[in-house]
């Protein structure tokens, strides 16, 4: 399956995983803190800063994993635009792409085997509860992981409904990408058996 970590070696990438994680989460609390549009403009400012810090290919590559966003950004502006509150829309649609943008910086600088170590580390009080922590590690890896894999088979569904018909989509790609989605996870559960694991 693919992975969000960016092939372009940048400093990050030698920042231990737990410690970005844990930036991530004070920055995110950080910016649902924060009021107005201006303060929210700053704020997306300074993480477009750092990611330009790791040079233009980084930069599009990150810049490009922030389109799927477009739809919401498209529905908030609208309801905004109607109900005449432009300052709370910019601000909300500010809010949304920064925390997108810098959750993005992180996971393109992590391995995701390190992340799912981290994930394991925090999942330990739960094992006496019945949970283990290395099974919850590994379903939020690959949920991690399925991400940019559906994301690329949208697409795919996508081009073959134009190449057939000039309509757009729109819902009509739910149900084959649901039955995309089973089917993938059906390998990928059959491959984890294979190799000793269970699921």
């Amino acid at each position: 399956m693919l992975t969000l970590t960016s092939e372009v070696p940048i400093w990050a990438h030698r920042l231990p995983a737990g410690v970005k994680l844990a930036v991530l989460a004070v920055v995110t609390m950080a910016l649902f803190r924060l009021q107005g549009p201006l303060p929210m403009a700053m704020a997306f400012a300074a993480v477009a800063a750092l990611t330009l810090t790791g040079g233009p290919r980084f930069a599009r590559q990150a810049a490009a994993m922030l389109r799927p966003l477009w739809p919401f950004v498209v529905l908030v502006g609208a309801w905004h635009l109607i109900t005449r509150d432009l300052a709370g829309g910019a601000e909300v649609i500010l809010r949304m792409a920064t925390a997108v943008a810098a959750a993005n910086f992180v996971t393109m600088t992590t391995r995701l085997s390190d992340m799912q170590r981290v994930l394991e580390w925090l999942c330990r009080p739960l094992a006496p509860l019945g949970l283990p922590p290395a099974r919850m590690a590994l379903a939020l890896a690959l949920v991690i992981r399925f991400i940019p894999v559906l994301s690329d088979r949208a697409g795919q569904i996508a081009a073959a409904w134009r190449a057939r018909s000039p309509r757009r989509p729109g819902w009509r790609m739910v149900a084959p990408l649901t039955a995309a989605a089973l089917d993938d996870a059906t390998h990928v559960a059959d491959a984890l058996r294979a190799r000793g694991g269970s699921v």
